[in-house]
């Protein structure tokens, strides 16, 4: 059996990921190809039920330890119950966010810092990694202001905006310290655009014609 794919796709609020994984789904299934599209906090039962203590109530409701807690809880039953059993079956997995949104919204935007995520993310994952990751950057103001138009409004598009910068900027942080695995790319322009880039970056990384 050909052995399945696990693409993210990551960044800030406002980047138009949701679409951007439905297109790229689109795309794949064109070629053939089994596509499972998930998503994260949630993408399981148990998951789910843990996304709406995240993302509900107060943006002060938790606090950062207990965020990084909850996440990996969530992600831990996302994994057995969607992602690994998709990829043995030899499907593509794509993931509106993983794990690098958890090293950049705790780590980096709570001040957790980059040790505690990663012995976090050992422990529960092992070795596990993404096959490819796209982080679709823009200019938090951008960002959020495209949040605000789309109307849905959870508790981390309430944060500061110095929350949201210091995330921005992790996300670029993981993308250098990973390129083999990270490929960053620029939200700014129009969806077209952005799909036609994330196909160049999936073609050319893992290999198939888009």
């Amino acid at each position: 059996m050909t052995k399945g794919r696990f693409i993210t796709l990551e960044g800030g609020e406002g980047g138009g990921k949701s679409t951007q994984v439905f297109r790229l789904a689109e795309k794949l299934r064109r070629l053939g190809l089994p596509v499972v599209t998930t998503r994260e906090p949630g993408g399981a039962e148990g998951a789910e039920i843990i996304r709406k203590l995240l993302v509900s109530g107060d943006p002060g409701r938790w606090d950062a330890m207990t965020e990084l807690l909850l996440h990996f809880a969530a992600r831990r039953d996302h994994l057995r119950r969607t992602i690994w059993p998709a990829l043995e079956r030899g499907d593509w997995v794509l993931s509106d966010r993983f794990a690098d949104s958890t090293m950049a919204y705790q780590g980096y935007g709570h001040g957790l810092g980059r040790a505690v995520v990663e012995q976090m993310y050992t422990l529960v994952l092992g070795d596990f990694r993404p096959d490819l990751t796209l982080i679709l950057d823009l200019p938090v103001p951008e960002g959020l202001r495209r949040s605000e138009d789309r109307g849905g409004e959870n508790r981390y598009e309430r944060m500061d905006v110095a929350f949201h910068e210091r995330l921005r900027q992790g996300f670029l942080e993981i993308a250098k310290l990973e390129p083999a695995r990270c490929v960053v790319i620029d939200a700014t322009r129009p969806m077209e655009a952005v799909a036609d880039a994330i196909a160049a970056a999936v073609g050319s990384r893992l290999s198939v014609s888009l």
